[in-house]
């Protein structure tokens, strides 16, 4: 057998450039997620903000994505990282200033790329005016925006229903004046009504003050969450958060939510240059899922089935096929993504306890992934291969998840079973990024940085790894310029070609890819050239070998 030349380098000539055809940006777009406070620090507090991520931004359009996606940036007492807003309109103090958020804006407009921002509107900060003014008592209207209900029991002394906080325990906080408030995550993020005309009004009002200010559309944070099945029913059984995504929840992915996105998109496009929403959306099924991207409701929603497939070749194929056969029904596009900073990053995730073998499918991964039909977003580090950090100290960690967690098991005792909600492990994959240097904090600021970073870091650093044609870096940097330059990737369709069991092949104009999800080689026999690959190629008799947990693109 003849081993072929490193990953990087069996790219081939370019092929002509794509056809300029008109089509709608987002539909093939390659969006990349800034957490803001682990991207790049600018004055040395130790944390992420506006001014870091602007001046980082060449970095990106360099690296070939279209779009930035910034997390909460908004006022707020950052009790779930920023995702709990006290003023809307307002960034906080810790990320800048609203010149920043413009200043950013028009910088990434200057480079080419759109700027994607959350909104929050399932629920607001404890700390945001309406919800103090409705802990005044019964009598405040403000009262009328959240969820209160009375308690159960006799005095009222037990929740109004057995609805189980994502974050563990339960969904309910109750107030000095014995009233109940909901609140589907922690307790500092309490449920709004949007029953009630005025959230409505409020948050067209809201998503109006970003527009104009430039933004090119919204993340819908728990875009399946601000309506609630009538009569609040109990849901009738615990570990609530591991049923998210796997059936319906009274609480969750009510079809009432549909007339809210509608009324989005309507608004949306009042106004030019083609600005979108994308749904953060939980749905049991495929088809519910692309519900929420039917023409006039939002542009994109996740495809969370994608990221939690396991490294599977059946699996991955069942879900690829059932996710483009439901948004293609209604005339969206499908969108791909590995990780993202509420999940382990997915280089750990495939690893099984070996971290080469973690990397080797992170990278095969994400080829399959930008060959995929549709629009692919990329969470900040994946492009370096970075792994979750999994030994942070308890006193350094900030997912409220984590803290919740901890104080159930305290409480209900050694032995005892806890029903907890998410794992409360999301700070492992929000450690700051190193971008250069030999030690701590790696370029990421000036000062420390608000998670501490792995010793051994330094060699996954952007410094590090770019001009290494083995880098992951410069394996994201080939695909993501052959996916613009290649006419028959980005939106379309694609065909299943027969392969051996492990093995995903399909083609698209001009165009195969290959993934081998075993950990043995496979020799193919395959037309065209070499463009790209995530592990050494080889050659056998004119066929092409194949590494096991590896994937690459051939012209034709």
């Amino acid at each position: 057998m003849r081993q072929e030349s490193a990953p990087s380098q069996v790219r081939a000539a370019a092929p002509a450039p794509r056809a300029a055809v008109p089509r709608p940006w987002w539909r093939d777009a390659v969006i990349y997620q800034v957490y803001v406070r682990s991207f790049a620090d600018s004055d040395g507090d130790g944390i992420g903000d506006l001014r870091g991520a602007r001046e980082r931004l060449p970095y990106l359009a360099d690296l070939g994505v279209d779009a930035v996606w910034l997390t909460p940036f908004y006022a707020s007492p950052q009790a779930d990282g920023g995702y709990d807003v006290a003023d809307y309109r307002a960034v906080d103090p810790v990320f800048g200033d609203l010149s920043d958020a413009a200043d950013l804006v028009a910088e990434a407009h200057r480079l080419g790329l759109r700027v994607i921002v959350d909104v929050v509107p399932n629920h607001t900060s404890d700390q945001h005016a309406w919800f103090r003014a409705a802990l005044a008592g019964p009598g405040a209207p403000e009262r009328e925006l959240y969820v209160f209900r009375p308690g159960r029991g006799a005095s009222g002394e037990l929740p109004p229903n057995d609805w189980e906080s994502v974050f563990g325990g339960p969904a309910w906080t109750r107030t000095a004046d014995g009233a109940w408030y909901l609140h589907l995550f922690a307790p500092e993020q309490p449920d709004l009504n949007w029953e009630n005309p005025v959230v409505h009004e409020e948050f067209a009002s809201v998503l109006r003050f970003w527009l104009d200010l430039g933004v090119d559309g919204f993340r819908v944070d728990v875009a399946h969450g601000m309506v609630k099945a009538p009569g609040l029913p109990d849901v009738g059984a615990g570990e609530q958060a591991r049923m998210i995504g796997r059936q319906v929840l009274p609480f969750f992915d009510q079809d009432g939510v549909h007339e809210i996105h509608r009324s989005w998109r309507r608004l949306l496009e009042s106004y030019p240059g083609e600005r979108i929403s994308v749904a953060e959306a939980w749905a049991p099924t495929p088809e519910r899922l692309a519900r929420y991207v039917r023409r006039d409701e939002a542009h994109q929603a996740f495809n969370f089935q994608f990221l939690t497939t396991g490294w599977d070749a059946a699996g991955l194929r069942e879900v690829i096929d059932l996710s483009l056969t439901a948004t293609t029904g209604v005339g969206a596009p499908t969108t791909w993504v590995l990780s993202n900073h509420d999940v382990v990053r997915h280089t750990t995730r495939y690893a099984e306890g070996d971290p080469a073998r973690g990397l080797r499918r992170a990278r095969a991964a994400a080829l399959l992934m930008l060959a995929l039909p549709g629009s692919v977003y990329v969470y900040q580090g994946e492009e370096l291969g970075l792994p979750e950090v999994e030994d942070l100290p308890d006193e350094v960690r900030q997912d409220p998840a984590f803290f919740r967690g901890r104080a159930a098991a305290g409480a209900a005792g050694p032995g005892a079973p806890v029903k907890s909600g998410q794992d409360g492990t999301r700070d492992g994959c929000r450690v700051p990024l190193p971008w250069s240097g030999r030690e701590a904090p790696y370029g990421f600021g000036p000062g420390a940085s608000w998670l501490p970073q792995p010793a051994d870091w330094a060699r996954l650093s952007v410094e590090a790894q770019t001009g290494d044609p083995d880098s992951t870096l410069e394996l994201y940097r080939a695909a993501l310029s052959l996916r613009r330059e290649l006419p028959g990737l980005g939106g379309g369709s694609l065909r299943w070609e027969e392969a051996p069991e492990g093995v995903l092949l399909f083609s698209r104009p001009g165009f195969v890819c290959a993934l081998n999800t075993r950990d043995t080689e496979v020799v193919l026999r395959l037309p065209g050239r070499a463009l790209l690959a995530s592990g050494p190629l080889g050659s056998s008799a004119g066929d092409t070998v194949l590494p096991g947990e590896t994937c690459g693109w051939w012209a034709v």
